[in-house]
């Protein structure tokens, strides 16, 4: 499943993200996150990522970080939260690596 974020992802709209990923995600399915269009994202949004890739294991599937840029990769890697996650530098290479388990060819 392919969820495109645009704006800001903090206090005011972090459960509705979860409520809408967890309302749709099936059993076994990946989520794939496109944050190219995410201008700010606070700790809030950062547990919101983390609290959606436990939804995301639980129910089998794996989450993924397509074009994750300025701000947010800034506040994931300060926290070391970069390296825990599965962040892509496109969404083809995220949806690559859920379907064949390899990057996009460039």
């Amino acid at each position: 499943m392919l969820v495109t974020l645009s704006g800001e992802l903090d206090s005011t709209n972090d459960l509705d993200l979860e409520s809408f990923v967890d309302g749709l995600l099936r059993p076994n399915q990946a989520l794939i996150l496109d944050l190219g269009g995410l201008t700010f994202m606070d700790g809030r949004g950062l547990s919101a990522l983390l609290r959606l890739s436990g939804v995301v294991r639980r129910k089998g599937g794996a989450l993924h970080l397509a074009n994750v840029s300025d701000l947010p990769a800034r506040l994931l890697q300060l926290t070391g939260i970069w390296d825990a996650l599965n962040i892509h530098t496109s969404v083809e290479a995220a949806i690559a690596q859920t379907l064949h388990g390899y990057p996009a060819p460039s």
